[in-house]
């Protein structure tokens, strides 16, 4: 339909909303927001405990270090957005934050972009009771093989990718399309001005106006720079038959320079 614009919703169950309103409360975002693009909701997880304390963990059965957060309040926020929409039985993605999901990758930023509406539970203390990750959630997604102490800030990674790939949150349709691993390998370097600063010059082709080889540049640098940082990614990339002789050149140049040295 002419004119449509596509609307993201996130909604955040944490036990910190505070954390969001500073997060997601400038730049980019706050535009995306003002301009209605995208809603951020932060949830507050203690009002849907009912005890006068709004007691949202519990020592874990069994025993054990720690605290896990209790079940009920995260499955009674998560009912009471589901009673808000229009169809109660549309498949809501409901995303657990934790290190024990799916690592996350720009490939699931863009899976998740595509919805209109996503659901994150941040975890906190030992974790959440088994019983989420079970009956409610439909994912569960880690950003990183590390530990940290509450699930706020790998809901704030997961958003800020997903929310960047909206349609018009960006200003440019393009930027995104540049971005390290948005085709499977990582970004050309950037320059701005000045042109020489202490000594240090920009390549004088990016000052050539010749757009035709800037972008070979460009491209020769994507394949340089992917394989000297993260060559695995390499194994798993979309290469014309040009990307691929470039690959072995620089691969072949790269072991004679080894050899030369060992000699």
């Amino acid at each position: 339909m002419q004119g449509y614009i596509r609307k993201m919703r996130i909604d955040i169950l944490t036990i910190f909303p505070q954390m969001f309103e500073a997060t997601f409360g400038f730049g980019i975002f706050k535009r995306a927001i003002d301009n209605g693009l995208v809603n951020i909701n932060p949830v507050n997880i203690r009002d849907y405990a009912h005890d006068k304390h709004h007691t949202t963990d519990d020592y874990p059965y069994g025993g054990g270090a720690g605290m896990v957060m209790k079940p009920e309040p995260i499955f009674e926020a998560v009912a009471a957005i589901k009673s808000g929409l229009k169809d109660k039985e549309a498949n809501l993605p409901v995303i657990m934050l934790s290190p024990q999901g799916r690592l996350f990758s720009h490939k699931i930023a863009q899976e998740l972009a595509q919805q209109s509406h996503i659901v994150l539970i941040c975890g906190h203390y030992e974790g959440v009771d088994e019983r989420v990750a079970e009956h409610l959630a439909t994912d569960t997604i880690s950003i990183g093989d590390y530990v940290i102490t509450g699930g706020e800030l790998p809901a704030m990674v997961v958003a800020d990718a997903v929310l960047r790939l909206v349609p018009g949150v960006l200003g440019s349709e393009e930027s995104p399309l540049e971005d390290s691993h948005a085709r499977g390998l990582l970004e050309y370097p950037q320059y701005t001005r000045p042109a020489d600063y202490q000594g240090w010059k920009v390549p004088e082709i990016l000052l050539s106006g010749n757009h035709a080889r800037i972008a070979k540049w460009r491209r020769e640098q994507i394949i340089k720079r992917t394989l000297e940082n993260r060559p695995e990614l390499l194994d798993n990339a979309e290469l014309g038959l040009e990307d691929k002789k470039l690959v072995k050149r620089m691969m072949d140049k790269d072991n004679k320079i080894h050899i030369d040295r060992e000699s």
